[in-house]
């Protein structure tokens, strides 16, 4: 198969959760741009209605559908919707992430949340919408994990900023490194339903933080610079598409080379 139809991913039916987000936007366009059908689903159905329409007027076919992903009824509501409109689903990229946590002493209750949506509710979501690919005949699900869950905090990328900077929440860290290991066990289970299972951990993206802040963490990463808009897509549309068909249970460490 030629490369370029390896790489395509025309007429495959994407979900992407949180896909009006920070990097959500990057992933839906690079997606979208590989010619998938992309849905975006989230609570903020008024935000992601707005995305989309952003992307359709480029020719993208993007649309906008509501999940929460704490509630497991919404997460079959969504599942029952996608198989009436589209008839199946081929991949799944978990992209939403809430962060409710404030720091090292935020609350139970904050953690409690924290975790009935980015630990509960993306297993929950994988699991349904795996289902759905199974009945398909198969598909990629893409995690979308952090280098946060792989190593902790560099509080020296703080150095020079106020104190707060430094407080990072515990959180955030304790899920995407639980995504990892839920992405190699997923990729175990689902493997005889022809679902591969894979993970993305990306470092910083720039989105307009302080200039020291930019100066401490791009002197650490030796192709001098945070990430940008278009770093993630390459990879999301490898893991999403058939040219990476014999990769599973596996992490690609997207941080410009700042843990070599």
């Amino acid at each position: 198969m030629h490369v370029k139809e390896l790489l395509s991913l025309k007429e495959k039916v994407v979900l992407i959760t949180g896909g009006e987000g920070k990097y959500g936007r990057c992933l839906t366009e690079g997606l979208a741009e590989a010619d998938a059908k992309v849905i975006t689903a989230s609570p903020f159905l008024d935000e992601g209605e707005k995305v989309a329409a952003m992307f359709r007027e480029r020719g993208l076919d993007v649309e906008a559908a509501f999940v929460d992903q704490a509630d497991h009824e919404s997460i079959l509501k969504l599942k029952e919707e996608l198989k009436d409109k589209h008839g199946r689903l081929d991949v799944l990229v978990n992209c939403a992430v809430a962060r409710p946590v404030k720091g090292y002493n935020g609350t139970l209750e904050q953690w409690k949340l924290s975790m009935d949506i980015n630990a509960t509710g993306l297993f929950d979501i994988t699991r349904e919408m795996a289902d759905l690919m199974a009945q398909g005949g198969g598909g990629s699900i893409v995690n979308i994990a952090s280098m946060m869950g792989m190593f902790g905090p560099d509080l020296t990328n703080y150095e020079g900023l106020p104190e707060k900077w430094k407080d990072q929440s515990a959180d955030y860290f304790f899920h995407k490194g639980g995504m990892l290991t839920l992405t190699r066990y997923l990729a175990r289970m689902l493997g005889d339903k022809n679902i591969r299972v894979n993970a993305i951990s990306p470092g910083g993206i720039f989105a307009g933080q302080p200039e020291r802040f930019v100066e401490n963490y791009t002197k650490k990463v030796p192709v001098g610079r945070l990430a940008n808009n278009d770093d993630i897509k390459g990879p999301v549309v490898f893991l999403a598409s058939q040219a990476s068909a014999y990769i599973n249970g596996e992490n690609i460490l997207m941080d410009g080379g700042m843990h070599a």
